[in-house]
């Protein structure tokens, strides 16, 4: 099977930064901010990205475009002194489906609010009532996936490239849009100060882990997500500074949504810690009052739309590739099978605050808090842990020379042999350590 290219670098980086940008920066981040003291929980985020996803990515898209390979034969390509390597590949393939098991439910949520707004039924709305109301949910997410998988259908340049440039574009003018007139707000300066303001006193080990957690959560980083897409490109830019380029558009998406959200919560008194209610409760009742809500509702949630698309399309390309490579199938067959496939898997966070009710850590957790857990407090740390010992250590794995050969080649920053102990000792020992941590810190009950 003839391996698929990107028609460009704009298309690369806004593919991968598509894949970072979604659900995890405009409704997970806030609701993390809220929940891990506002400013402080941002500056320890901030480290995290910089220090521990940038090393991750970097490394991720080196043994991707290596490779030439998705997730699942990636380590065969690789040479290296184990074959136990390709255990990861596996876990990585099980972690894209367990992260849409979920994530395109949430995507449906999105659509959902989205057709409310348009329609002008805001007075219907209500995050529990929706979550709850089994119809909405299976219907929406049967929606979300239809989307995603038609346009898979289609081949890379010509569907998801082109598709995710527009979508990226359409995301940025509409972000501007909406940061402005929240600023306009009476209270804004208060959920400014919350924000951006940090409180050190409240920089707990709990907070660390979710700083980290959220930042690979975001990044996609350790199961494959950004490998696919290293393996579609070419050899003529370096890839520390593609990376750099992908986590600063991520991070210019997670803060810009803060600053859409927060001012209207202390301006309509409205709680930050909500969860992941805050969003659509919080976004919901500001636009209810606001002069032309309607319009500016309708207006965020194509913004949320589109940001969920961009990770779901990413993903689902992930693993599409994934089954494609184990069984030689073509585009549309395999666009099929994986579609229904995911929606199976998903019924279960669709269904799980109604029909399927499921409480894996006590009263108030459902399907998708084990999802979540499966992949963010999991898959995503170890899968990073995993692709650091692996392409850092010449005794078991790729080895850091055959790192550096591949991330340097082309034009644009380049990796460095003082930044070896980084990628070698402090990312893994950093990650182990924060991992450890958050198991121990968990709230199992």
């Amino acid at each position: 099977m003839e391996r698929e290219r990107l028609s460009s670098r704009l298309g690369f980086i806004l593919l991968s930064a598509g894949c970072a940008i979604g659900c995890g920066n405009v409704w997970k981040f806030p609701w993390m901010v809220g929940q891990n003291g506002g400013g402080a929980f941002v500056i320890v985020y901030i480290i995290c990205l910089l220090l521990l996803g940038l090393p991750a990515l970097t490394m991720e898209f080196a043994v991707g475009r290596a490779a030439q390979a998705s997730v699942v034969k990636m380590y065969d390509k690789l040479e290296s002194n184990s074959k136990a390597w390709k255990l990861h590949g596996y876990a990585a393939f099980v972690g894209n489906i367990c992260l849409m098991a979920f994530y395109t439910v949430v995507t449906g949520w999105m659509i959902y609010y989205f057709v409310m707004f348009v329609t002008g039924k805001t007075e219907e709305l209500g995050f529990y009532d929706m979550i709850s109301n089994p119809t909405i949910n299976v219907l929406y997410l049967a929606v979300a996936i239809c989307i995603g998988f038609t346009i898979l259908t289609f081949n890379l340049q010509g569907g998801l490239e082109r598709i995710t440039k527009y979508l990226m574009v359409m995301l940025m003018m509409l972000m501007i849009v909406l940061a402005v007139k929240s600023g306009t707000v009476d209270g804004a300066v208060d959920g400014y100060k919350f924000y951006l303001v940090p409180d050190f006193s409240c920089i707990t080990p709990e907070v660390v882990v979710a700083a980290m957690n959220q930042a690979f959560f975001t990044l996609s980083v350790g199961i494959g997500s950004m490998a696919i897409f290293g393996s579609y490109i070419g050899k003529e830019r370096s890839l520390l500074g593609e990376s750099l380029n992908v986590i600063l558009l991520d991070s210019m998406v997670a803060i810009v949504a803060g600053l859409i959200i927060f001012p209207s919560c202390f301006a309509y008194d409205l709680e930050v810690g909500a969860g992941p209610a805050l969003l659509f409760d919080t976004m919901a009742t500001v636009f209810r009052n606001m002069n032309g809500g309607r319009l500016w509702g309708s207006l965020f949630f194509a913004f949320m739309v589109f940001a969920a698309l961009s990770t779901e399309l990413a993903v689902c390309e992930n693993i599409l590739a994934c089954v494609r490579e184990l069984t030689g199938w073509g585009r549309k067959k395999g666009c099929l099978v994986c579609g229904i496939g995911v929606f199976a898997v998903a019924l279960t966070t669709a269904l799980g605050y109604s029909k399927l009710s499921f409480h894996p850590f006590g009263e108030g957790t459902a399907w998708l808090d084990f999802w979540d857990f499966i992949v963010s407090m999991n898959l995503l740390p170890i899968g990073a842990l995993v692709i650091a010992v692996f392409c850092t250590n010449k005794r078991f794995g790729w080895g850091w020379d055959k790192l550096v050969d591949e991330a340097n080649q082309g034009e644009g920053m380049k990796i460095k042999s003082w930044m070896k102990p980084i990628f070698a000792y402090f990312v893994p020992i950093c990650v182990l350590a924060i991992y450890i941590i958050g198991l121990v810190t968990f709230s199992w009950k």
